[in-house]
């Protein structure tokens, strides 16, 4: 039962009750006129009147839209309203956004006593708002939440939009073409959709591509959202050197992300939690899979949701994911999570409260919002965030090993030198940058290629300039050895490892079993 339907089940039985006030809350008021008219046009409520205020009409009979009075104010709909529940029986008024419904106003006491009026002839009155309803009004009747369109809603939404411009442009969309627009297109309301459409067919033509083109125009329509910060992509962001294994993991993800699972008992991936030393490619991960997927990324501020008043940050975290769960398909980034969600001591139960939260959305949520997750330090997340479950996978980003290090230097090289490295060149670059993160060979080549700049090209660098930057770069692992061995000590017994090999080297080229191996199928 689509949420169209199952609201208007609700107001249909609430109108056959004669509940004297039915408050309506939704952002959607024409989607919610169209409910009340046909809820009103049935039948059996042929001789029942309904009239509908709005402040740019003033009053008008629901069905036939036919004026009924030159005073166009709410007061002179109220006094109209009164006159009707005091001369017959059965009558509804709808009042579309009249103001200062949150609190007790004069015009809510106004509407209170219309509605005791209404009770005693079997009338009723009809609130349409986006804002809460003042709880002595609300309390006289009963509320109704009309939710944005579901995917079967939207689904008829687009047949129909598709059905109108068949043999006016070519259309390539199928059925399926059609469910997974539907699907993208959750989040947003019904006349979004219609723009979206129309935008789309304004081109001249509705193509397979336009699907996942939707997901990108989608993104346009939030532009400021609670505690998320769209990221724009930049062209570097867009190749990661290395992660062998967790790139695999993804592709698999990618098509699981796209498909339409409706008929299925499987939900959309969930996302992934990445652990390891700093500087190994977690961030540019969140990166790198946005482009590839082709989804707009959105980093979740763990900085900008917490607040200083008593469930003030809690309200915004709810706020942040919820405003997820309308942008997706998207993906959803959370840099250095461990500074967020940690804080077992914390006397204030904050961080506790919004663990929960986070948990609970994890698990529930349906939407296409793709999770990508970071942390340096993960002892000071909480076990139950570790669960299978939570996270389809969590991978360990450890040092690059040799093979990870050669495409790493090549990857830079171009980007900074405009060239290629030679062979012998490579291999000596591969043996002394043992140790290195991948930004530490980033900002060991970014260095050779300011240099090559001023010089005026890579040709004029001196030959041994490369190999002296290279020797003198003191990486991480170098000058914090003890805190990053602690770190590669956790990520070999507890996470799949994100690179190609199964084994991960220890401290002084010693090499250690990795407790998990991934198999991947042909």
């Amino acid at each position: 039962m689509s949420n169209y339907t199952e609201s208007l089940h609700h107001l249909d039985s609430y109108i056959s009750a004669r509940v004297p006030v039915i408050g309506m809350r939704t952002i959607e008021q024409q989607r919610a006129l169209r409910l009340l008219r046909d809820a009103a046009l049935q039948p059996r409520r042929s001789s029942m009147p309904f009239w509908i205020y709005t402040r740019a009409t003033g009053l008008r009979d629901l069905r036939t839209n036919a004026p009924v009075q030159d005073d166009r104010s709410l007061t002179g709909a109220m006094d109209f309203a009164a006159a009707q529940f005091s001369s017959r029986a059965n009558a509804t008024v709808v009042f579309v956004d009249p103001d200062h419904l949150e609190d007790d106003t004069p015009v809510t006491r106004h509407i209170a006593e219309l509605a005791r009026l209404a009770d005693n002839n079997m009338g009723s009155i009809v609130l349409i708002t986006d804002a809460p309803i003042w709880s002595g009004l609300q309390r006289l009747g009963m509320s109704l939440q009309l939710d944005l369109p579901d995917a079967e809603e939207m689904y008829g939404t687009l047949a129909g939009f598709l059905a109108d411009h068949r043999g006016h442009i070519p259309i390539e969309w199928d059925e399926n073409d059609t469910r997974r627009a539907a699907e993208f297109l959750s989040g947003v309301t019904e006349a979004e959709c219609i723009n979206l459409m129309a935008t789309i067919a304004a081109k001249g033509s509705i193509a397979k591509a336009d699907v996942l083109g939707l997901a990108q125009a989608k993104d346009r329509i939030f532009s400021d959202l609670t505690g998320l910060e769209r990221v724009q992509l930049k062209e570097n962001d867009y190749t990661v050197g290395g992660l062998t294994s967790l790139r695999e993991w993804l592709s698999r993800k990618h098509s699981m992300m796209h498909a339409d699972l409706r008929e299925s008992a499987l939900r959309p991936p969930r996302g992934v939690l990445l652990v390891g030393v700093p500087g190994c490619g977690k961030s540019l991960s969140a990166k790198a899979i946005a482009h590839e997927w082709q989804l707009p990324l959105y980093r979740l501020d763990m900085a900008s949701i917490h607040g200083k008043y008593l469930g003030e940050s809690e309200g915004r975290f709810r706020e942040a994911l919820a405003m997820a769960d309308r942008v997706a398909p998207c993906i959803l980034w959370i840099d250095e999570i461990e500074k967020g969600l940690a804080g077992k001591d914390d006397m204030s139960g904050v961080p506790q409260r919004i663990i929960g939260q986070f948990l609970f959305w994890l698990q529930e949520s349906n939407s296409r919002a793709f999770v990508v997750a970071t942390a340096n330090d993960i002892r000071s997340l909480p076990p139950e965030l570790l669960r299978k479950g939570r996270f389809d996978e969590l991978f360990f980003v450890d040092l690059p090993d040799s093979q990870d290090r050669r495409e790493i230097i090549e990857l830079y090289f171009r980007r900074y030198l405009k060239i290629d490295p030679e062979p012998e060149q490579l291999d000596r670059l591969v043996d002394m940058s043992e140790g290195f993160a991948g930004s530490d060979i980033e900002s060991t080549l970014h260095d050779v290629g300011e240099e090559a700049f001023r010089c005026g090209g890579a040709d004029q660098l001196k030959p041994s300039f490369l190999l002296d930057t290279f020797a003198n770069t003191v990486p991480l692992s170098r000058v914090n050895p003890e805190q990053i061995e602690e770190i590669r000590a956790w990520g070999r017994e507890r996470a799949v490892p994100a690179g190609r090999a199964a084994t991960t080297a220890g401290a002084g080229g010693v090499s250690a079993p990795s407790r998990r191996i991934v198999f991947m199928d042909e």
